[in-house]
């Protein structure tokens, strides 16, 4: 049994290596799985075709249509231009002065109105490095400004976030998006003013250093190649600073309406029927209200642009090849879950998590912490985690008298603090798009992706501890 532990924790060390040294997460996770195989003496080909196909297989068939639709969304908002609008609007409003607000709040606004997470950080650096350089910012702080806007309060705090990390937690405990809202505001908005807080504090401190803006020595890649090789090019103009809004007000009002309105009102009793699983509709709800949001928004970029369907031809293309690589990515980490949670050792792993003396809410954010730092994903941490511990962690909450929302809020956020640790393969990704490396960027990332959410998360679990939810 201690060969066993010991095989899990190598296999974790050597998925983090892998990851950072930039070998694919499609072929870490199962070279880690396998490690963790031999060590605890399970059967390896029958735990791979018959253990990690299937939960990498059942990941992909759930989470398929949102990965999709989601970057095609994407990609339209960036070929029509209404991306790029959207920035320059919010620049104006705000003003070029103030470089970093206006980063963080245009990146959190699209990833709030449903863009990918990858799509909108290929979009905002050119637009950000030209604000940093009017404004003579320290070209190392673009990372960590980006990062604040797209991979924190937008992504799992912000109560209706058509982000994946929001609505994975709905799976587990039969929750929507819009749970926890007072939780899940209150704890965006710490966020956010603690972000900017450092960051402008940053700015001062390197300025007075003598640091100013300083354009890469070599050309890069701004605002072109995406992580899977695929061009993104602005061919469209939007006719005016109204239009590009309405796709991602799309998103929020359908999402609104189906989750509080819509759906509620609806006959859902078919879903007991063994043809459809005898699923429950509040697992669902969540999801289908996402994915019928983004669909409604890309019809709308359709009938707008109409009169362009060459392009608009050339944008669904692209977003059906930039939706591969991340759901098989996160897929692959999932199976890899799948087989460690099926070797005997885990069960004593299992055991000891739930022998801390934790309630059912710390349990569930510890754990999800844990396995998002360990993958370097918010959401293939947080659906591991789950996979593994989510029914365990409902009755306990059941039990306890915990509130199922609050649990979905903190759990999503618990899953946005430690999986931006250096070998975050969106980390990373981003460190590339900017042309910097860790060593320039990753202390500002760490702090406003990191340190502040998990510290705001600690404080969150207090308050709830000592008051309820809210």
């Amino acid at each position: 049994m201690i060969l066993g532990i010991i095989g899990i924790i190598v296999s974790l060390l050597l998925l983090i290596t892998l990851a950072y040294r930039g070998v694919p997460v499609i072929l870490a996770a199962p070279i880690s799985a396998v490690v963790c195989l031999v060590f605890s003496g399970a059967p390896i080909l029958a735990s791979y075709t018959e253990v990690f196909m299937p939960a990498m297989a059942g990941f992909v068939g759930s989470w398929f249509p949102i990965f999709l639709v989601g970057a095609i969304f994407g990609i339209l908002m960036t070929v029509t231009g209404y991306a790029e609008s959207i920035a320059r609007t919010v620049t104006g409003w705000i003003g070029s002065r103030s470089a970093i607000a206006a980063t963080v709040i245009t990146s959190a606004l699209m990833t709030y109105g449903g863009i990918s997470l990858f799509v909108v950080a290929f979009v905002m650096y050119p637009l950000a490095r030209e604000l940093f350089r009017v404004a003579d910012i320290p070209r190392r702080l673009i990372p960590g400004t980006i990062a604040l806007g797209i991979f924190t309060f937008t992504m799992t705090a912000l109560p209706g976030s058509p982000q994946v990390q929001n609505i994975i937690p709905g799976q587990f405990f039969d929750t929507g998006a819009y749970a926890g809202p007072g939780v899940g505001i209150l704890g965006g908005v710490l966020i956010f003013g603690l972000g900017l807080l450092w960051l402008e504090h940053r700015r001062r401190s390197l300025i007075t250093k003598g640091e100013h803006f300083e354009s890469p020595e070599s050309k890069k890649v701004i605002g072109g190649s995406a992580d899977d090789g695929s061009q993104v090019t602005i061919t469209l103009a939007p006719p005016n600073r109204i239009v590009p809004f309405l796709p991602l007000l799309m998103v929020f009002a359908v999402n609104f309406a189906c989750t509080l309105v819509i759906f509620p009102a609806l006959d859902w009793s078919y879903l007991q029927e063994e043809t459809f699983g005898s699923i429950a509709y509040d697992s669902r709800a969540g999801l289908w209200a996402v994915l019928v949001a983004i669909v409604a928004a890309v019809l709308l970029i359709v009938a707008m642009n109409f009169g362009q369907w060459s392009t608009l031809k050339v944008g669904f293309s692209d977003g059906v090849k930039r939706s591969m690589l991340p759901i098989f990515s996160t897929a692959s980490e999932v199976g890899y879950g799948a087989v460690v949670a099926s070797v005997a050792a885990f069960a004593v792993v299992r055991d000891s998590v739930f022998g801390m003396g934790a309630n059912a809410l710390v349990t569930s954010v510890v754990t999800t912490s844990i396995t998002a730092g360990l993958t370097g994903s918010s959401s293939g941490g947080m659906t591991i985690a789950l996979n593994a511990l989510g029914g365990d962690l409902r009755a306990m909450a059941e039990a306890e008298g915990m509130s199922l929302e609050m649990m979905h809020r903190l759990t999503a956020m618990a899953a946005g603090g430690l999986d931006t640790l250096p070998h975050s393969g969106a980390v990373v990704t981003l460190l590339i798009v900017c042309g910097l490396t860790h060593r320039q960027s990753y202390k500002d990332i760490g702090m406003v992706t990191l340190v502040i959410p998990v510290l705001v998360v600690a404080a969150l679990i207090a308050l709830v501890s000592a008051v309820g939810g809210f």
